[in-house]
């Protein structure tokens, strides 16, 4: 008996070090993949504004701004100006995306509505980001709050406020993450454009692991969402789901959209439909062909088609367009 106990304990012992390297190794492994996917491969600008504009009047028109995000960071953006008092739209683009991939859209929007339109690069996006790395929408959804603040700011010649109280903002993807997110935290923001909206950060987070790392990828993302813990310990990584924050946001005007592009996305988008309280008014389109997702590699006329409803719905969300 006793030399089956002995027997036991130096089985154990033998086997201690191993378990220990394998929590450490499954642990690294967690961290790297996040790391890895926190920092996005670069994205080369489609269209800048100086070359928009040879085509478009009203593109020649925007500016390269800049303000400070609320952690203190530097941020960037596109802005085109509207009418004075009239409402704003921000725009976010999705993961691995940059600020040229919603620039037409809101050319188009101003044009139609004379909104102020803001399209930033979200962090860890862009040409040569001042900041590195992106959290899945959790710090983007503050930035999106310093983005508004200096909506708010901004002034007419005049020296009055150039924009009215509304706020309205599309997001694509991440974007529509870090959209809704920042909705909770403003109640002026009263219209909100969402395609393809992640049931979570987790969720987002896996999506990217599984299209940069698709070998093994459902155990990848496993990993990765181990990772953010220690990844983002002192970070603003959301745990939130999309639903939870949707239950908070009364009396705002909101469109749903998705599709077989993202199909992912299309079904959390579905079902977020049924979080919002009673007293939002949601319109849902979640079977489009493409949805935004993918719609920069769509046709001219279903490109059309797309932007010409995300206009029509902050044109009637948000007021008449200002003279």
């Amino acid at each position: 008996m006793a030399k089956s106990i002995r027997l036991l304990k130096s089985f154990s012992r033998l086997l201690l070090p191993v378990g220990v390297l394998l929590i450490l190794a499954i642990g690294s492994a967690s961290v790297w993949l996040v790391h890895e996917t926190a920092h996005p491969v670069a994205a080369a600008y489609l269209v800048t504004p100086q070359v928009y504009g040879m085509l478009s009047a009203r593109g020649a028109q925007v500016t390269d701004e800049s303000w400070t995000n609320k952690d203190g960071t530097p941020a960037r953006g596109w802005l085109l100006r509207g009418a004075q008092d009239a409402p704003a739209v921000v725009l976010l683009h999705k993961y691995g995306a940059n600020r040229s991939y919603v620039l037409n859209l809101g050319v188009k929007l101003n044009e139609a509505t004379n909104f102020t339109i803001l399209m930033p690069d979200q962090r860890g996006h862009g040409q040569d980001p001042a900041v590195k790395y992106t959290s899945f929408g959790g710090c983007e959804a503050d930035d999106a709050l310093a983005a508004i603040a200096f909506l708010r700011g901004l002034k007419t010649p005049e020296q009055f406020p150039l924009v009215g109280k509304d706020i309205g903002i599309y997001g694509l993807e991440m974007g529509s993450f870090a959209a809704l997110a920042a909705a909770t935290s403003d109640d002026k923001v009263k219209a909100l454009a969402l395609d393809s909206v992640p049931q979570s950060a987790d969720s987002m987070l896996a999506s990217t692991v599984e299209s940069r790392f698709p070998f093994g990828s459902a155990v990848t993302a496993k990993f990765a969402q181990l990772g953010t813990h220690p990844y983002f310990f002192e970070g603003c990584f959301r745990r939130e789901t999309s639903c939870d924050m949707a239950k908070s946001l009364t009396g705002r005007k909101v469109l749903l959209l998705g599709g077989l592009d993202a199909p992912g996305f299309q079904e959390s988008t579905s079902k977020l439909s049924k979080c919002f309280p009673a007293n939002s008014t949601v319109e849902s389109k979640t079977d489009l062909s493409p949805s935004g997702y993918s719609i920069i590699n769509a046709s001219l006329e279903l490109s059309e088609s797309y932007d010409q409803r995300v206009i029509d719905f902050f044109r009637q969300a948000l007021g008449p367009p200002a003279v």
